[in-house]
C-alpha cells in the first residue's frame, strides 16, 4: 500500500495498492489520486505545498521528481532511519494494521502459533478486488468517522479539513490527463503496422491516414498494454492512444502461467537436489588416500537417477516436418516431371521421402542407380 496523507488534518488524500512490492508506478498513481479531487478521494486533495518523503528508492526516482517538478512542488528528502521525522504516515501504517489487517483472514505477521494460517483455509482468503474494496472502505471510514487523537476538539479528518482556512489549489484535469507518463526521448514513425515500441507493435483506429508521421511516445512505468502518441510538430499535440497488437488471450495467459509454474517447480527440484549433493559428507582419512562417501549408492539407484535426469518430453521436441504432408486436393495443379525422371506414386510420396532416389541426378551418364 502506498498512500499520501495531509499532515495538518490527517486525511488520506490518495491510495495505490499493488500485489507486489510497490515501485514508482504505484507512487505516481497515489500521487495523482492525491492531487485530483475526484472520487473516491474527493473533496480531499489538491496541489500540495510541500511533500515529505523518506529515502526510499521509489520516492527518489527520476519519474517522481519530474512529476512533482512539473508543478513546482518542493520535496523534502528526510534522513534515513528516522521514522519520527514522518510520524504522521508511520502512525497511519500502524493504525491500518491494528484496526484492519489483523481482522482479515490470512494475517500472519503477529499471529500466535495456535492461530497461524493453515493451507487448508485458502478458501477463506479475500480475492484481490475484494481486499482493495475493503481497504478503500477503511480509508473512507478513517477520513469521515474516525477521531484521531492528534486532532483538537475530537474532530474527524474531514471536519479538520473543512475547518482549515488554507486555500486549496486545484489542477485542471487536462493537465492531469497525462500526469506521471514517461518519455524515452526517441522519435518514431507511424507505419502500416502501427508504432513500434520495445520491439512490439501498437495500433489504433486513428492511425489510418497518418502513415509516415513522426511521433513521440509516452507511457506509464511498468505498464506496456497502452501508450500515448504525441506529434513532434508544434506544441506536441496528443494524437491518441495506441494498444498492443496481438495481445495474448486470457486462455493463453493461463496456459503460460501453468508452463512457468511447472518450470519453476522443476528448477526448485533441481536446486534442492544440488543442495543435497553439496551437503554430501565423506569419511575421515588417516592415510594418504582419497576420501570415500559415507553413503554408497547401489547400481540400481545410480541408474534410476541417471534415467530421471535424462528423461525428456519427446513430443515437445518433435519437429513439425517429421509428419509427411497430406495428399493435395485433386483440383490442384501438379508440377510436371523433368525429362529423365519419374513421378513417384502416391504411396511413395506418403512414405516420408521428400525426393525419390532416381531423381537426385538427372545428368545422363552420371552413374545414377536405377
Amino acid at each position: 500500500m502506498t498512500w499520501f496523507i495531509d499532515v495538518a488534518s490527517k486525511v488520506v488524500v490518495g491510495v495505490a495498492v499493488t500485489p507486489h512490492q510497490p515501485a514508482r508506478d504505484a507512487v505516481l498513481a497515489a500521487l495523482r489520486a492525491g492531487i485530483s479531487r475526484e472520487d473516491p478521494y474527493g473533496p480531499f486533495g489538491g496541489l500540495p505545498g510541500r511533500v515529505r518523503v523518506d529515502r526510499g528508492k521509489d520516492f527518489l526516482s527520476k519519474a517522481v521528481s519530474r512529476a512533482l517538478g512539473g508543478f513546482a512542488v518542493p520535496v523534502d528528502d528526510l534522513p534515513a532511519y528516522k521514522p519520527y521525522r514522518k510520524g504522521t504516515i508511520e502512525a497511519l501504517n500502524g493504525a491500518v494494521e491494528e484496526m484492519l489487517l489483523v481482522s482479515l483472514p490470512g494475517y500472519t505477521r503477529r499471529a500466535r502459533p495456535a492461530e497461524a494460517f493453515r493451507p487448508d483455509l485458502m478458501e477463506d482468503l479475500l480475492p484481490y478486488p475484494e481486499f482493495v474494496r475493503v481497504l478503500l472502505d477503511w480509508v473512507a471510514w478513517w477520513n469521515t468517522e474516525h477521531h484521531p487523537s492528534g486532532l483538537t476538539g475530537g474532530r474527524t479528518p474531514a471536519q479538520a479539513w473543512e475547518a482549515d482556512p488554507t486555500p486549496v489549489e486545484d489542477v485542471p484535469e487536462e493537465r492531469l490527463a497525462f500526469f506521471a507518463l514517461e518519455d524515452d526521448g526517441r522519435v518514431r514513425k507511424i507505419t502500416t503496422n502501427g508504432v513500434s515500441w520495445r520491439r512490439r507493435a501498437y495500433i489504433a483506429d486513428w492511425m489510418a491516414g497518418h502513415v509516415g508521421t513522426r511521433v513521440r511516445l509516452r507511457f506509464l512505468p511498468h505498464f506496456d498494454g497502452r501508450i500515448e502518441v504525441f506529434s513532434t510538430e508544434g506544441w506536441g499535440w496528443h494524437l491518441g492512444s495506441a494498444y498492443l497488437a496481438e495481445a495474448a488471450t486470457p486462455a493463453q495467459r493461463r496456459a503460460l502461467s501453468r508452463v512457468r509454474e511447472s518450470r519453476a517447480r522443476a528448477l526448485k527440484a533441481d536446486l534442492k537436489a544440488a543442495e543435497k549433493l553439496r551437503r554430501t559428507r565423506y569419511t575421515a582419512t588417516t592415510t594418504a588416500a582419497a576420501p570415500g562417501r559415507r553413503r554408497t549408492e547401489t547400481a540400481s539407484e545410480a541408474q534410476a537417477e541417471i534415467v530421471r535426469a535424462q528423461a525428456a518430453d519427446l513430443a515437445a521436441r518433435a519437429l513439425p516436418d517429421l509428419i509427411p504432408p497430406r495428399e493435395p486436393p485433386a483440383g490442384w495443379a501438379r508440377p510436371r516431371p523433368r525429362p529423365g525422371t519419374t513421378c513417384p506414386a502416391p504411396e511413395q510420396r506418403s512414405s516420408g521421402n521428400a525426393v525419390p532416389a532416381d531423381a537426385m541426378d538427372t545428368e545422363p551418364g552420371s552413374g545414377s542407380k536405377e
